[in-house]
């Protein structure tokens, strides 16, 4: 197509080209007539097979006619249609800013890929509910404008050009769609509400890991790839990622359209969960509360125990010093108490008690004994030896 800047078509001064697609050119243009700048896209004829090129303008008025109908925050609006010298065109709202395809390439967080995706998926619901397929959903045909704002234009383009269901995929010139974002079915010429969806879940995979599912250097080895090999895992290019975006990812990449998502409005739905979702830092619950004890709290890989609760070690620990208070009370009183008169404790029998004249402190009679001390099974514990002790 040679280049139409500087042109006047009818009511429209053509300023400069913005941009070529596998479908059309467009243009940056001024209405003279409601003084606005507007959006002209030429539709490319030489992209669609010499049988279908007669089809081509009641098809494109149909498709067109549709597009004016649709109204969203979401949607580029189309203004009008007209021909010029056997070209075919669309004038549309023109936007600044970019498409998504300028930020593509690099991980994106999962929550900036759902922010921007999710309006797209409400875009799509109305459209659907419009009975409108929009067939070529793709980071190039979504716009970004100077606030951030997403905008998902194309609509109808690859069903004006679309060929015959028996055509062969191998013939020149046929354009269904872009490889890497087709579903399986759009392949063998179905095209249902599912085949939107399946493109924009590739979107989404492609804004999380930075990289398309699926890509090859022609057509017909993507189209293999689509039908043979499994879906790579996201999390093996985001190790962080969080298992629920994955699982979204899994849902609505599934080759089998009948186990995607019922509607996009469900598939909305789960976008807009994920923008929500707060990611649980284990980290910080770990250091957040006290550092356990080697053996009490420990295991062999270094994880805190999560077989005893907390609240027992505590427990454990505060009987543990009660009884060695205890025991080492009763020691220093019998080892500190009057010896003077010691068979006045004995004749009073095991287990008999006396009050100390020096603190008040009652005294537990223990009988003289032996007891082995150590242990053969520890080595810092040998040898057992036999300890003989007085009465106190």
């Amino acid at each position: 197509m040679s280049t139409f800047s500087g042109l006047d078509i009818d009511r429209y001064h053509i300023i400069e080209r913005l941009g070529d697609g596998g479908m059309a050119t467009v243009y940056k243009a001024y209405d003279t007539r409601l003084e606005r700048q507007v959006a002209i896209k030429f539709i490319r004829r030489d992209t669609v097979g010499t049988a279908q090129v007669n089809e081509m303008p009641k098809r494109f008025e149909r498709e067109a006619k549709s597009q004016t109908r649709l109204s969203h925050p979401n949607i580029v609006m189309v203004y009008d249609y007209e021909e010029y010298e056997s070209m075919l065109y669309l004038m549309m709202e023109y936007l600044e800013g970019d498409s998504l395809k300028a930020r593509t390439g690099i991980p994106m967080p999962y929550k900036e890929a759902a922010r921007l995706l999710l309006p797209m998926a409400r875009a799509l619901e109305y459209a659907h509910n419009e009975n409108i397929v929009h067939r070529d959903v793709k980071p190039a045909n979504i716009l970004v404008s100077q606030t951030g704002e997403p905008l998902l234009s194309d609509f109808g383009i690859a069903k004006i050009l679309e060929v015959e269901p028996s055509t062969n995929l191998t013939e020149t010139g046929v354009g269904i769609g872009t490889p890497e974002y087709m579903a399986p079915e759009q392949w063998v010429g179905k095209f249902i509400p599912q085949t939107d969806q399946y493109a924009l879940g590739v979107v989404f995979f492609e804004l999380v890991t930075g990289r398309r599912p699926y890509a090859a250097d022609t057509p017909a080895a993507v189209l293999l790839k689509q039908a043979n090999d499994p879906l790579p895992r996201p999390m093996d290019f985001v190790p962080d990622l969080p298992k629920e975006v994955e699982q979204v990812i899994f849902k609505v990449l599934n080759k089998d359209p009948d186990e995607r998502y019922a509607d996009m409005e469900v598939f909305a739905a789960a976008l807009e969960s994920l923008k929500e979702l707060k990611k649980v830092d284990e980290s910080s619950t770990l250091t957040s509360s006290p550092a356990p004890s080697p053996r009490s709290g420990m295991g062999a890989g270094g994880e805190v125990s999560r077989k005893t609760p907390a609240w027992l070690w505590v427990l454990i620990g505060v009987v543990v010093v009660s009884v060695l208070l205890v025991v080492g009370g009763l020691l220093n009183n019998a080892f500190n108490s009057p010896r003077s008169n010691p068979t006045a404790v004995i004749a009073q029998g095991i287990g008999s008690t006396q009050v100390s004249s020096k603190d008040g402190m009652v005294m537990v009679y223990v009988p003289a004994g032996e007891f082995i001390m150590g242990s053969e099974t520890y080595s810092d514990e040998k040898p057992q030896r036999t300890v003989t002790l007085e009465a106190f």
